[in-house]
Parts: C-alpha cells; sequence; structure tokens
C-alpha cells in the first residue's frame, strides 16, 4: 500500500483508468465477433458496418486502449477479408 498522498491518488486514478480501458476493450471485442459474424452470414450488412467498425477502432487508437499497430492490423486484416469474397 503506498504511503505518500500523491501515491494513493495515483493508484486511484490508474483504477479508473484500467476499468474504463477494460470496458472499451471489451466493446472492442464485441464488435469484432459482430463484424466476423456479419462476414460469414451477409456480406452486404457487414460491408455497411465496416465504416463503424473502423471509426470505433480509430477512436480506440486515438484515446491510447489499445496499441495503433493493433488497430491496423485488425482493419487490414478484416478488409481484406470482406473483398477477398
Amino acid at each position: 500500500m503506498p504511503i505518500k498522498r500523491a501515491a494513493l491518488r495515483s493508484l486511484r486514478k490508474d483504477k479508473r483508468r484500467t476499468s474504463r480501458n477494460t470496458i472499451a476493450r471489451s466493446e472492442l471485442k464485441t464488435l469484432k465477433k459482430r463484424m466476423l459474424t456479419l462476414m460469414a452470414q451477409n456480406r452486404e450488412e457487414a460491408k455497411r458496418f465496416l465504416p463503424e467498425f473502423m471509426r470505433h477502432l480509430d477512436q480506440a487508437t486515438a484515446k491510447g486502449r489499445i496499441h495503433p499497430n493493433n488497430a491496423a492490423r485488425t482493419k487490414s486484416r478484416v478488409s481484406r477479408h470482406l473483398l477477398a469474397k
């Protein structure tokens, strides 16, 4: 347990940030699953959902919730898979 006040404050802030980041990452995983399901079932629906999915990835990257390379890799794989068939 931290002794100094500043360390206690930092600990509280870290807990809040970790909680927010965990929630945001979970939402991204849900969106990714939804995208993969749409690609398997209905390609036209998946193409309409693609911009929203990309926007969420970009927002998560901008806020530091995921690494930029992770977002780029995911966007590349999804778009390549969607355009392949």
